[in-house]
């Protein structure tokens, strides 16, 4: 009899702590506090004295501790002494520029592309050369197949060796690279007035502002300010470090035919030789943006589903509701 007796209480004590837990649950999260107070009212009242302490401990800070002759004496990592900056030795900023394909879901305009590449051959190419690009690389971009191979079959190129050991010149394919004005840099040097012609491969990517330095510096040239000393043979451009540029200004109006009749002003050929060489030094461009949008189509689509997932898989824990129901076998021993 004590037996079945205690084991019956010990049954029906088991339920009533299974559920004064769920009790002690479900009355500690209707009266707990919020981490401000109880009230709206509690929390605007900590967030002024919040705001009233940071006002007072910020003031004396900057007023008592943190004063100017005090940070004075620390010595800046990044400056080692104070240095006067001119336009002339920097060179002034390039001015931004609209260029149609930087917009996000823009490409870039391949008639301008093939116009630059124009103003490139007949002007450029006479002292810079572009030794990272090949023929093959205007496939579809400026030119058609056919006509890459024509153009490149103008040029010979050495090569070898042939069955009796001995190099030759072929016509150009479109694996060869751009020709390039000069056999190596000090015959480039000695025709340019000891100055280096650099490379436009990557001349865009190589400046400061990219194509809008492009622009800016073949349109820039004007005559030096009142003071300003510059030796033959250099020409005064306030876009260039220094201010003295051993490249003579060498776009004008009308310097150049265009094939489709678009009007060759100064300005037009500017644009469109920049937009070749931002090319140039960027050709995955277009690519690059395709595969961004097809990743943040990609992406959103995961987000939703991710988010649908998460909703279907929490719903049952997140709609159960604990309630406290007290045992009616609990009897008083």
């Amino acid at each position: 009899m004590f037996s079945a007796r205690f084991t019956t209480l010990g049954r029906a004590g088991a339920r009533a702590f299974r559920g004064a837990r769920f009790a002690s649950t479900s009355s500690s999260s209707s009266t707990a506090e919020g981490a401000f107070g109880k009230t709206n009212k509690d929390a605007a009242i900590w967030f002024a004295k919040a705001a009233a302490v940071s006002g007072v401990l910020g003031f004396t800070l900057s007023e008592y501790v943190l004063t100017d002759e005090r940070l004075a004496k620390l010595k800046n990592p990044f400056v080692d002494e104070p240095q006067a900056f001119t336009l002339l030795d920097n060179g002034m900023h390039a001015h931004p520029l609209p260029w149609d394909h930087r917009g996000f879901f823009k490409t870039y305009d391949h008639a301008a592309l093939r116009r630059g590449y124009q103003v490139y051959r007949e002007i450029c190419a006479a002292c810079h050369s572009m030794n990272l690009i090949h023929w093959r690389n205007l496939v579809g971009v400026t030119h058609s197949e056919e006509e890459a191979k024509a153009m490149a079959a103008e040029y010979e190129y050495q090569d070898g060796p042939d069955d009796k050991g001995d190099l030759f010149m072929r016509p150009g394919k479109l694996t060869d690279p751009m020709p390039a004005p000069y056999p190596n840099d000090e015959a480039a040097r000695v025709a340019n007035g000891g100055a280096l012609p650099p490379d436009m491969s990557c001349i865009a990517r190589a400046r400061h502002g990219e194509e809008d330095y492009i622009f800016n510096l073949l349109l820039g040239y004007s005559d030096p300010p009142a003071g300003f000393q510059i030796r033959d043979g250099l020409h005064f451009n306030r876009y260039f470090p220094g201010g003295a540029i051993s490249m003579a200004r060498a776009v004008y109006d009308e310097v150049v035919d265009y094939e489709d009749g678009t009007p060759n002003n100064a300005s037009q050929i500017a644009k469109d030789v920049s937009t070749f060489l931002a090319w140039a030094s960027y050709p995955e461009h277009d690519e690059r943006k395709k595969m961004g949008m097809k990743a943040i189509t990609m992406s959103v689509a995961m987000l939703g589903l991710s988010i649908w997932w998460k909703r279907f898989k929490w719903s049952h824990i997140k709609s159960k509701k604990l309630a406290y129901r007290p045992s009616k076998d609990v009897r008083e021993v």
